[in-house]
């Protein structure tokens, strides 16, 4: 079994991810849309003003989850992270391409605004586990 294999097709087949960071108020959940390129490095678009914007710049550690299962009694499917995020500047039009197209939409030109005033956003992802019933039951397997 090819976990590096299974990992891409939990990426491919879905486009939410659960991000956890921590500021002075505690640990927060946000649900953001993300892309993801061969370095296992994920990327989004969101608001800095938010709080996990704001708690991203104060403390980079972050952790989360993507799963591909969405009903009752199907097999888990999915993968955990933790790593560092970092707001990234510009309008990094090869980010927007993928984001829009992963959501449906017409890519965007170089002339239009894409960020309005919105970030973008990276996790180099430093720890990763597969949730893969299916083949391993309830045991994740650490994926390097």
């Amino acid at each position: 079994m090819n976990l590096t294999r299974r990992t891409l097709e939990v990426l491919e087949k879905t486009h939410l991810m659960s991000l956890a960071t921590q500021d002075a108020g505690g640990v927060w959940v946000s649900d953001v849309i993300f892309i993801y390129d061969d370095k296992r490095t994920l990327y989004w678009i969101f608001d800095p003003e938010s709080r996990h914007s704001k708690a991203i710049m104060e403390n980079e550690s972050v952790a989360g989850t993507i799963t591909v299962s969405t009903k009752s009694k199907e097999p888990n499917f999915g993968i955990q992270f933790s790593g560092v995020a970092e707001k990234i500047e510009g309008p990094r039009y090869d980010l927007a391409i993928k984001h829009f197209t992963k959501r449906g939409r017409r890519a965007p030109l170089e002339t239009d605004d894409i960020l309005g005033n919105n970030s973008w956003y990276k996790l180099t992802i430093s720890k990763l586990r597969l949730i893969d019933e299916e083949n391993f039951d309830f045991d994740s397997q650490e994926v390097h």
